[in-house]
């Protein structure tokens, strides 16, 4: 009998469209394992827009590496397709060369054919992250939530000076030591400590042949970078643990019909559901594309999409 109710009340379609879930979103973790060295796999992600700053900047663009946390952050007047690549050119690519992969939201200042021209250009996997599911790039999505708690430390009532200090806080953080590799985002980038403003000139200096500095750096950087690569996924197990506990993970297969969750244009009285839409392909154990009755098809995480029951 109990069973009977349970399913008749899953399979009411108002219910599913209007109720609250009070559990906790479905879907397991997935972590992104490290790559191996530096400045292969970045993040990227526009800021903004913030009040126009005396040197009329209003957005940031925020580049991110995956396996160090070294940050870039650019002010910019706007945010269009073109400075997303010029930034991206002259700040990255001509000085550090070019990643193997780079994540970034669906946003049409990254999702455009001048940046998949040059992604096809020099050889750089684009992978969009899932719609409504920041965690994807989450790294850098927490660097956006840091800077800004900083930023507003400092900048006049005026609120018009904030890039001024911008490099600074961008400074401060990539010489900080994380607590998910153990190391500054500069070591692991530059293999080396930096020589701060402030520290006190050195009175005595060593001077070495050439290659035998360069074999203790290549040494040094191979160490650290594994040290860093390993301290990372440990963390992230733990954190993967955290986040499973008392957690669903539905699975769903290609002809599934779903309902999915309304993010925009909703009031207060309308349905939080959508559907039935269809499954039709299975990107990640968490990651689905679904066509609605019109054909139209959507990127969607699980946790914003429950199973529709039959009655």
């Amino acid at each position: 009998m109990r069973t009977t109710i349970t399913s008749y009340i899953k399979s009411c379609e108002q219910c599913s469209k209007y109720n609250v879930d009070r559990h906790k979103p479905p879907g397991f973790l997935q972590p992104i394992e490290p790559p191996a060295d530096v400045f292969q796999i970045l993040g990227m992600d526009w800021w903004g827009p913030a009040q126009t700053s005396i040197n009329g900047n209003r957005y940031i663009l925020v580049i991110t590496d995956r396996l160090s946390g070294y940050v870039f952050a650019t002010a910019s007047p706007t945010n269009t397709a073109q400075d997303t690549a010029r930034i991206l050119l002259e700040e990255v690519i001509l000085v550090h060369g070019s990643p193997d992969i780079v994540i970034t939201d669906q946003g049409t200042h990254f999702n455009n054919e001048l940046l998949q021209s040059i992604t096809n250009l020099i050889g750089c996997k684009h992978i969009f992250s899932t719609p409504y599911h920041p965690q994807t790039n989450g790294q850098t999505e927490r660097w956006n939530s840091t800077f800004v708690t900083q930023l507003a430390k400092f900048f006049n009532d005026d609120h018009n000076n904030w890039d001024t200090y911008l490099p600074s806080i961008v400074y401060a953080y990539n010489n900080s030591v994380h607590h998910s590799s153990g190391f500054t985002p500069y070591q692991l980038a530059f293999g080396r400590r930096p020589r701060h403003p402030f520290d006190p000139a050195r009175s005595t200096f060593y001077l070495k042949k050439p290659h035998h500095y360069w074999a203790q750096i290549i040494k040094y950087r191979s160490i650290a970078l594994k040290q860093a690569k390993d301290n990372i996924i440990h963390q992230q197990l733990l954190s993967k643990q955290r986040f499973d506990k008392n957690r669903s993970h539905p699975i769903y297969h290609i002809n599934d019909l779903v309902w999915m969750k309304i993010f925009s244009n909703r009031t207060k009285f309308d349905a939080r559901y959508t559907g039935p839409v269809r499954i039709v392909r299975v990107l990640s154990p968490v990651s689905y594309i679904v066509e609605d009755p019109d054909l139209r098809q959507f990127q969607v995480h699980s946790n914003n999409i429950k199973r529709v029951y039959p009655r």
